[in-house]
């Protein structure tokens, strides 16, 4: 009877969606968005439900999940990552990055612990591909130049989604958010998705290759769904989740020659199967939960729709897009969708997250899905507001800031610019390596011998105070060498970056602003990462104060002395590295390239 019965209430869900689609459509609003209500209507929540059986219910979710994460594996590869940009990537990581934290923020100051906080925060990192892009598509707007770049946060974001998949299972699994239990699982997960994607890419594509060839679409189409189910139960048989394994079957599938053949073959099952998954959501939700936690999920909502289009806007006017295009941009981005319900079904069915999170993720999917298509389109009057709003010297800043990075590509007379930049940038990276390699040795003796300081009589805010103060003493020479190389390059740019054709009368201060912004930008970048690496040696607050300005007087005194000091390092490093004598490494010092040594 159970089939027969699951056979009705499939019959029921395709039919409600069927309904909905035609509905929506013409009240010109998100497909999805009807999903997700029609499942509430016909739930068990709600009188006189249509569907009542959670097994049921259970599958159909299920169902839908694998169907619906293996096809946005699929409109996933690696050329198309290859394509989106180093700038569209950087972008992507800062706005998934900025809204992880805000999530989880946000989670703590509700009074969440942190498991479900964690959880709020991946599930508002990540916008949601089906909503922007039928979003954009039904608006007639993927021909326009934001179009690209939402589409290559969205492809970004789609890479980002399998890290964060595989970091939230270990959180799961380990039932804490605390590193040092979570390690083992982070490594067990990491292990299956290297090996997974390395095998899968050099048998599965050629396999399906193989199978296209025959010329028959239903054995392909029958072959690529093994695959995927096959995936899946592989990633539940090892204790991990079904929506990884189906996701990473996509992303491999999707490197052969035939994927395009195989997106269409499959597109009308993804349809289809987006709508049961959805529906399937709608069918989980209690309104009596909604309201009770309707405030929470209002804040949420606003986090998402002020962050990500701030982020995003901010994000794509740094790497070089005009105001109007970034803005746009960030308004196509203000919306979570499938991802986040994937991690909080995921977060379910582990036991690792609360109940009440996975309606108020709905909650606020629902509500960023029906605000989306009115900021998208009426991005143009929002763009103008926006302009009217701010002041003229911050226009002609902005203004500014993209002509010069138009004179800085690295086209025609700009080659040799850009290379001299390499050059900086390579240092500046190269010091702050070891900066980070000096607080990760610390780190690291800080674990593994902690014994010995005991029995010196060093307990724990002690021996961080004496790990920390010398790793911070001596990544002095590097920090100071960092300073000097951002200082060259932020005048370098301001000089050759800003035009006065650009700036008129704010050249001069533009130029001095830009000059000294980059050096300090570059040591707040630096501390941060370096926050980060040592957090676990992290001495209290007052020590680390008293430090830092400990080591500013020492800095300010033997500067002179550091500066040679790293310049000695720096030749010896040469010496280690040239093909030429040691002599001539050790003459050449300072900041003077290999290729002038071989002169």
């Amino acid at each position: 009877m159970h089939d027969i019965g699951f056979i009705r209430d499939l019959a029921i869900v395709m039919l409600v969606a069927g309904a909905t689609t035609l509905i929506f459509h013409k009240l010109r609003q998100p497909v999805l968005l009807g999903y997700i209500l029609a499942g509430v209507l016909i739930g068990p929540h709600t009188p006189g439900p249509l569907i009542k059986d959670p097994r049921t219910i259970s599958d159909i979710s299920n169902l839908g999940v694998v169907l619906l994460m293996f096809t946005l594996g699929l409109e996933f590869s690696v050329r198309k990552l290859r394509q989106v940009g180093l700038g569209v990537l950087l972008a992507t990581v800062v706005e998934v990055s900025f809204m992880l934290w805000a999530g989880f923020g946000v989670g703590r100051a509700l009074g969440w612990n942190g498991t479900d906080s964690i959880f709020l925060g991946a599930m508002v990192a990540l916008s949601s591909t089906m909503v922007a892009t039928r979003t954009l598509a039904e608006g007639g707007l993927r021909s326009q130049p934001f179009a690209r770049l939402v589409v290559g946060m969205l492809v970004a974001e789609d890479m980002l989604a399998v890290v964060l998949i595989t970091v939230l299972t270990a959180v799961a699994l380990g039932g804490t958010v605390q590193a040092d239990t979570a390690l083992t699982a982070v490594g067990h997960l990491g292990l299956f998705v290297v090996v997974g994607m390395v095998l899968g890419l050099l048998l599965l594509p050629r396999l399906v290759d193989h199978v296209a060839g025959y010329g028959r679409d239903e054995i392909l189409l029958v072959a690529v769904l093994g695959i995927c189910f096959g995936a899946s139960l592989l990633a539940a048989g090892l204790g991990f989740s079904v929506a990884l394994g189906a996701f990473l079957a996509g992303m491999v599938v999707a490197e052969s020659r035939c994927a395009s053949r195989v997106v269409h073959l499959v597109e009308p099952l993804r349809d289809m199967f987006a709508a049961l998954f959805f529906v399937a959501i709608g069918l989980k939700i209690d309104p009596a939960v909604i309201i009770e936690y309707a405030l929470p999920a209002l804040a949420v909502a606003a986090v998402v729709i002020v962050g990500k289009t701030v982020i995003c806007s901010l994000g794509m006017f740094t790497t070089g897009h005009d105001a109007r295009t970034s803005l746009r941009t960030g308004l196509s981005m203000a919306q979570i969708g499938e991802f986040s319900f994937v991690i909080a079904t995921l977060g379910l069915s582990l036991g690792a997250i609360s109940q009440f999170l996975y309606p108020i993720a709905v909650t606020v999917s629902v509500i960023c899905m029906a605000v989306s298509p009115y900021l998208v389109r009426s991005s143009g009057k929002v763009v103008g507001l926006v302009r009217w709003l701010t002041p003229r010297p911050v226009r002609t800043l902005g203004s500014a800031y993209i002509g010069w990075l138009e004179n800085l590509r690295p086209v025609n007379e700009n080659a040799a610019l850009a290379a001299m930049f390499r050059r900086f940038l390579w240092h500046i990276g190269v010091n702050i390596i070891l900066v980070a390699a000096l607080f990760v040795l610390g780190a690291y003796i800080n674990a593994h011998n902690w014994a010995w300081f005991s029995k010196l009589g060093i307990y724990r805010e002690a021996r961080h105070s004496v790990i920390w103060a010398c790793a911070l003493f001596l990544s002095l020479p590097m920090l100071i060498a960092v300073y000097r190389k951002a200082e060259a390059l932020g005048m370098l740019l301001a000089e050759l970056g800003i035009r006065e054709r650009f700036t008129g009368e704010y050249t001069q201060s533009i130029r001095r602003v830009l000059a000294r912004l980059i050096p300090l930008l570059t040591l707040v970048v630096l501390a941060v990462l370096v926050g980060a690496l040592g957090s676990t040696i992290l001495p209290p607050r007052g020590v680390v104060i008293m430090l830092v300005a400990v080591l500013v007087l020492v800095a300010v005194v033997l500067w002179r002395g550091l500066v040679k000091v790293h310049a000695r390092l720096q030749a010896a490093l040469k010496q280690t590295l040239s093909d030429e004598s040691g002599v001539q490494a050790q003459a050449e010092t300072g900041d003077r390239t290999k290729d002038k040594q071989s002169r």
